[in-house]
């Protein structure tokens, strides 16, 4: 038995049940890369980074799904979605006074603090006082070579959330 489902068996059941999914969220980082102009040589006036957390639904034979959000609010105001179709998401807000003169991308750098270099399917644009938060499965393939989905969208506590999934 490895030292994981060692540790997992030695919590209690009820402890594990009561947690539910949200005991193993992922929590992702996403690097802001400023982007240097004549006005703003440094690329000041950004956050460093912002972070997304996603958590696994239960298994369903079949198919996944993955629940997330990104604390889009820690930079921004007034969220909607300003587009959304089967496999990607836009939700926009305004620049909170702090980060207004920030022109910058980011994306996903870590994941529970080990460094990612997949494709980053989660995208941030600051530009022009806006924020866009860009949630993007194309190109991202299952267990069986079919496109990942967004299956729903939404606003909570002023932050972008989401649910992806695909087949098994």
């Amino acid at each position: 038995m490895n030292l994981c489902r060692a540790m997992l068996w030695a919590i209690p059941l009820g402890l594990v049940s009561s947690l539910g999914a949200a005991a193993f969220a992922s929590t992702i980082d996403l690097e802001v890369l400023p982007l240097t102009t004549q006005s703003n040589p440094q690329g000041s006036g950004c956050p460093a980074t912002l972070r997304a957390y996603e958590t696994p639904d239960p298994y369903r034979a079949g198919g996944f799904s993955t629940q997330g959000m990104i604390q889009l609010s820690a930079i921004a105001t007034d969220i909607s979605v300003s587009q959304s179709d089967r496999f990607s998401t836009t939700w926009v807000g305004t620049i909170k006074p702090q980060y207004r003169n920030c022109i910058a991308s980011a994306g996903m750098s870590m994941v529970d603090g080990k460094s990612y270099a997949g494709r980053s399917y989660i995208r941030v644009q600051i530009v022009d006082g806006k924020a866009k938060v860009i949630l993007d499965m194309t190109g991202m393939g299952d267990a069986n070579r079919l496109t990942s989905v967004i299956l729903a969208h939404a606003l909570r506590d002023g932050n972008p959330r989401w649910t992806w999934g695909g087949t098994d």
